[in-house]
């Protein structure tokens, strides 16, 4: 029997790879894949780039907040939906699964329409608002925290973490250390703020950098436009805008991570079981999902959190050095952990909705 399944979701990144963990094992269990996303967000070339056919359709942005905009989107949203019916009744998939982002709830509207079988998944703690309007849509949502069940509608919620791509689960500690440059055996810092960097996290590490080289080597990937030139060539420490291919490398290769709290970069720090300090974006600067996220990391033993508004240099320090005498406690945690299989069991679930 043949198998079609449409995954949807764009606007960040963060909305793109749980997909991209899941397309590898599809494949594998037969599924023809169809990805409806916006004309030009980050996950056409994402997509495109990992060989699925890919369709954009109009997509409005929902904002809490006014902008002339907001007169028109609604109208590009109906379009979305009027073309994402289209789509669905040309490819006659047999099950939907979203990430969630605004260009995913005319797709999930219009597969509700046609009667096919819808899987979220929502990575925060607490639901989106393009999640929230498309929860009818749904027969299950997936969630990466345990504390997230509670705000999803009753009998829909699961709780599976976030699926992580394989390909971070085989990088080589070896070929980290010499993308790296690195020469010695010290333990190894990776430090990201996320896909975008952290102007502020960057300040707090190049503040403490001579001391943090006494006893580590570090990763810096410190986002777009983000280097400093005048630390190039120092030994023990590696600066780069972003990671891609080598990612996987570094992640093997690091003993602990300071990070953002965003939910795919912390998932895959559990995932690897990586030892970490998330320093999430403060709640005046987002909607807040960072700090929530940091706090259910943190009460489950699996990171330590430290709010960006009372951080110095000398406190990040001296929290790093005891994460790194304590990691061992944080490990057994993360070993303990439940989310740590979501690829198989989303897949599972698609499966069960595959007619």
């Amino acid at each position: 029997m043949s198998k079609k399944i449409i995954l949807t979701g764009g606007g960040t990144a963060g909305h793109v790879t749980p997909n991209l963990a899941l397309i590898p094992k599809l494949k594998d269990r037969g599924y023809e894949i169809l990805y409806i996303g916006s004309y030009q967000g980050i996950e056409k070339k994402l997509i495109e780039e990992a060989g699925v056919r890919y369709i954009g359709i109009s997509s409005g942005k929902l904002r809490r907040y006014f902008d002339v905009k907001n007169f028109s989107d609604p109208f590009r949203v109906i379009k979305g939906y009027v073309q994402a019916k289209r789509i669905i009744k040309e490819f006659k998939p047999n099950v939907l699964f979203s990430k969630g982002g605004f260009v995913s709830v005319p797709v999930c509207r219009a597969a509700k329409a046609l009667k096919v079988p819808t899987i979220i998944h929502e990575s925060d703690m607490t639901p989106g608002l393009a999640n929230k309007l498309a929860f009818s849509s749904a027969v299950r949502v997936c969630c990466n925290f345990p504390e997230t069940v509670k705000y999803l509608p009753a009998g829909k919620g699961v709780y599976t973490g976030s699926p992580i791509r394989e390909e971070l689960l085989s990088g080589d500690k070896y070929k980290g250390r010499v993308k790296a440059g690195f020469t010695d055996d010290k333990p190894v810092i990776l430090v990201t703020g996320g896909s975008i960097g952290s102007v502020a996290v960057n300040n707090l590490i190049r503040e403490i950098l001579p001391m943090l080289l006494s006893d580590f080597n570090v990763v810096h990937l410190c986002g777009k436009g983000n280097l400093d030139e005048s630390l190039n060539n120092i030994k023990g420490y590696c600066q780069q805008e972003y990671a891609s291919e080598e990612l996987k490398d570094y992640f093997a290769l690091c003993d602990l991570a300071v990070s953002r709290a965003g939910a795919n970069t912390i998932c895959e720090l559990l995932a690897l079981k990586k030892p970490n300090i998330l320093i999430p974006l403060p709640a005046s600067a987002s909607r807040g999902d960072q700090v929530l996220n940091a706090r259910s990391f943190s009460a489950q033993g699996f990171s330590k959190m430290l709010e960006q508004e009372t951080l110095t240099g000398e406190l990040l320090y001296k929290e790093i050095i005891n994460l790194y005498e304590n990691r061992g406690s944080y490990i057994e945690k993360m070993e303990q952990s439940d989310a740590t299989a979501a690829v198989e069991t989303i897949i599972n679930m698609l499966e069960g909705l595959t007619k």
